[in-house]
């Protein structure tokens, strides 16, 4: 039958592996959300009426807030996250330092992002609410840049890798091949990093980018992540 066809394919199985994951879902939700945000900006700016910008404005919000309850917990393993990379004693000491700075900001922007869950909520309104956005906005912005700077070093060292390469030997053909593949993920990162310090830096008044330029960084992003998480549940 077409239907027992379509129920057991295995895309269809895929797809609930990755609805399955939280960081699944939440990657879905981000694009729609910073979609919505650059398409509010843009109906605005070509001289939209009200009506037709509340929808997006609307998902953008509740998105923003479904999302933020979806995090209420996460601080603690990125917590352990840092610990681990901390003790780990094989690791290049660069890049250990920059996964414990990495995973220390962001544990410090969602344990700071769930103290404002309330008041966003419109559970229980606090007057700290502002300041520790802009708090957690911080630990985010560092967070990013430690695994900007990991990006940039780990790009530094494989190019060293490849230089060192004899391209007629045979095993240096297949080390080529691994550090390319490396290459690639690591520059994936990267862009993804660049795109994500884009939403702290102009909620910090670091960079003056406006919502249009926010919204489209945050999708390209989401986008990166979505495709990630879809290949991890393959």
């Amino acid at each position: 039958m077409v239907a027992d066809a379509l129920i057991y394919h295995p895309s269809v199985t895929h797809y609930l592996k990755f609805v399955a994951t939280t960081v699944g879902r939440d990657k879905v939700l981000r694009t729609i959300q910073y979609f919505a945000r650059f398409y509010a900006w843009y109906l605005f700016r070509t001289n939209g009426t009200p009506a037709e910008i509340a929808p997006w404005e609307a998902i953008k919000k509740q998105f923003g807030l479904i999302r933020k309850g979806m995090r209420l917990g996460k601080n603690i393993e990125h917590f352990k996250a840092a610990s681990i990379a901390a003790d780990n004693k094989s690791l290049d000491p660069v890049l250990k330092y920059c996964a414990v700075g990495r995973q220390l900001g962001y544990a410090g922007y969602l344990s700071l992002d769930a103290l404002t869950f309330l008041d966003v909520a419109g559970i229980r309104k606090s007057p700290n609410t502002k300041r520790l956005a802009q708090e957690a906005y911080r630990f985010w912005f560092i967070g990013i840049l430690f695994s900007t700077a990991s990006d940039l070093y780990s790009l530094y060292g494989l190019r060293a890798q490849q230089q060192k390469l004899d391209k007629k030997d045979g095993e240096s053909v297949v080390a080529s091949k691994r550090i390319e593949n490396e290459r690639a993920s690591v520059t994936k990162q990267l862009i993804q990093d660049l795109c994500d310090l884009v939403v702290p830096a102009a909620a910090l008044g670091y960079a003056n980018f406006d919502d249009g330029f926010v919204g489209l960084a945050g999708t390209v992003s989401s986008l990166i992540g979505v495709h990630s998480q879809w290949k991890k549940t393959a």
